[in-house]
């Protein structure tokens, strides 16, 4: 029998597919994005307003800061896992980054459909 210690390994597969789905997303979003804003030079106010008026923009546009945040949190837990080898204060740091993504989650759904 083998006995494992709890190392995080068992999020391999599943790092790596979130990491490239999210991709997709935030890669499609900047392409959406940058093309408005080069076919609306110069830029207004009236017309970055209008951009998020439909609900779909709001939709693409949320989908687009939870992959963020998603890319996010899978980026920086490998991160402490590779150089952070106490493991309380790993702990304490992955603690704080999902604390900092769920603040940042809530701030985009403000900024989105705060009015």
């Amino acid at each position: 029998m083998v006995n494992r210690l709890a190392s995080g390994a068992s999020y391999g597969l599943r790092g790596w597919l979130v990491q490239r789905v999210s991709a997709v997303v935030l890669a499609g979003y900047t392409v959406y994005m940058a093309g408005f804003l080069v076919s609306h030079r110069p830029l207004e106010f009236s017309a970055w307003k209008a951009l998020f008026m439909p609900l779909w923009v709001r939709v693409f546009s949320l989908l687009f800061f939870f992959s963020l945040l998603l890319h996010a949190w899978v980026g920086m837990r490998n991160i402490l896992m590779d150089y952070v080898p106490a493991t309380g204060l790993r702990l304490a740091l992955e603690v704080a980054v999902i604390f900092a993504l769920a603040a940042y989650g809530v701030w985009s759904i403000q900024i989105l459909w705060g009015g």
